[in-house]
């Protein structure tokens, strides 16, 4: 079993900056994909960004240039930078990971609030 705690959400006013941090402990081996997702109040969970073991990243188009993934392998944890953050970014940010022997686990997220 693999448990993620997140961590860095906060109340951020428009244009600033936040940082989430995601750390695997537990039965961490073989970690794979690592992952943020994020839900709004009313909405449906979205993927925000994705890296992988090798450290290829994607992005849902509305976060590109404005969010960066990364993640430290020797940590077993993955980070998302979160810059020029709007209103509209609020929501509960999930970590997730996956590993290579079909585990997919997460975190029980951290809450973003965007607002002056």
């Amino acid at each position: 079993q693999v448990h993620l705690a997140e961590s860095g959400g906060g109340l951020v006013q428009p244009g600033g900056s936040l940082r989430l941090s995601c750390a695997a402990s537990g039965n961490s081996f073989n970690l794979n994909f690592m992952g943020w997702y994020r839900q709004a109040p009313g909405k449906e969970r979205e993927l925000v960004a994705l890296i992988t073991s090798a450290g290829n990243t994607n992005y849902a188009d509305s976060m590109k240039g404005r969010f960066t993934i990364s993640r430290d392998n020797a940590k077993n944890a993955v980070y998302l930078q979160m810059n020029s953050l709007k209103p509209e970014d609020t929501a509960v940010y999930y970590c997730r990971m996956s590993t290579r022997v079909g585990g997919d686990y997460w975190g029980k997220g951290t809450l973003v609030t965007v607002s002056s």
